[in-house]
């Protein structure tokens, strides 16, 4: 009797014990899923790795048109902006993909594309109704150098004439093109120079990040073309940015300066508040050791004339799209001109003069 007792005393304890864990093990695995679900873009230390925005699942469904009523800035002189759409020709071709054609691509085609000369999206397979490019290569992360490589070649071939500079970007970064073209408008197409976020390692003249993007001369790219075809250059390496700037050097292209007239950087390897906020990328990170010139964390991080922003999602595409080109403080004029040689308080006093003049006379007419 005390024996079958005790049997059943243990059996009791061995389920009970057997129910406790199964409950426990249910509550962690919901808390942590949780977790997942809430945390925020993850940036591994890796500048070749792969990050959490590449794999966000909070993507948009729709597609928005910021451009379609365009009214409330029909008074702005934007004659510069539109002369140097003119003169500073740029074709841009987007990294993308079959998987990525609805989840980011078309959020690209509706805002900052709009102002390339001519955009291309350059896919692993062709797709006539979006349209994209197919240049019959698998899609992965170790197949985007041959990609790069086939994308310029497409592009050397078809529309070598029809843009003076060529634009690589991904379907996760944004471009202001206004501010590219004022860059690029200091330097020749035909000199042999590249410009975009100088990371140092690897490279003696330094290469530059892929993901904030970079630009080709008109020279620059017929040299890389080339490069290919007499074997000065080959697909040595999966790592698309990294390959690209060795291929550069060898074929005596200058990975150019980028900042502004400022020392400020313009190409951003990531989103804005990455760079903003102070203390948001720890010192352990690969970055603080990559940048060609000192890094700066802060306000100071940033160009007012920015170029481009990487690991930009697609609801973080509409945002900027707002704030660059629609958002404007009431009552300003905006005055900042990055060419002037003059004393800087001497600039804002005249200018500040001048606009005054012209706002009288703006009040009167009215």
């Amino acid at each position: 009797m005390a024996s079958s007792k005790s049997l059943m005393n243990l059996l009791t304890f061995t389920f009970g014990s057997a129910i406790g864990f199964f409950v426990c093990y249910l509550l962690f695995s919901i808390i942590l899923e949780e977790q997942v679900k809430i945390q925020p873009h993850i940036l591994h230390n890796d500048p070749h790795g792969q990050h959490s925005a590449d794999t966000d699942n909070n993507q948009l469904q729709g597609q928005m048109n910021f451009n379609a009523d365009s009214g409330q800035h029909k008074d702005e002189n934007k004659n510069i902006a539109e002369g140097l759409y003119q003169k500073v020709k740029i074709l841009c071709w987007v990294m993308t993909g079959p998987q990525n054609l609805e989840k980011k691509a078309k959020h690209v085609k509706a805002t900052w594309a709009q102002r390339c000369n001519k955009i291309l999206f350059m896919s692993s397979e062709e797709n006539k109704d979006f349209p994209t490019v197919g240049l019959e290569t698998k899609e992965g992360r170790d197949q985007l150098y041959w990609k790069t490589i086939k994308a310029f070649q497409y592009v050397y071939d078809h529309y070598f004439d029809d843009a003076d500079w060529f634009m690589k970007a991904d379907d996760d970064t944004y471009v202001i093109l206004d501010n590219l073209r004022w860059l690029l408008s200091k330097y020749s197409p035909e000199q042999p120079i590249y410009f975009g976020r100088r990371f140092k390692p690897y490279v003696k003249q330094g290469y530059m990040s892929g993901g904030a993007g970079y630009v080709l001369s008109k020279e620059a790219l017929k040299r890389f073309v080339a490069a290919f075809k007499t074997n000065k250059c080959s697909h040595s390496s999966s790592i698309e940015d990294l390959a690209l700037g060795k291929c550069m050097e060898i074929v005596n292209v200058e990975a150019g300066d980028s900042r502004d007239t400022s020392g400020r950087e313009t190409f951003h390897p990531f989103v804005p508040e990455h760079h903003l906020i102070i203390g948001y990328l720890p010192k352990t990170f690969w970055y603080w050791n990559y940048n060609y010139y000192p890094a700066v964390e802060g306000p100071g991080c940033c160009s007012d004339l920015a170029v481009s922003f990487h690991y930009v999602d697609s609801m973080t595409m509409y945002h900027l799209e707002y704030l660059i080109y629609h958002l404007r403080p009431y009552g300003y004029l905006y005055r900042y001109n990055p060419d002037s040689a003059k004393n800087p308080e001497e600039q804002s006093k005249n200018e500040a003069e001048e606009d005054n003049q012209k706002l009288k006379q703006k009040i009167s007419e009215n």
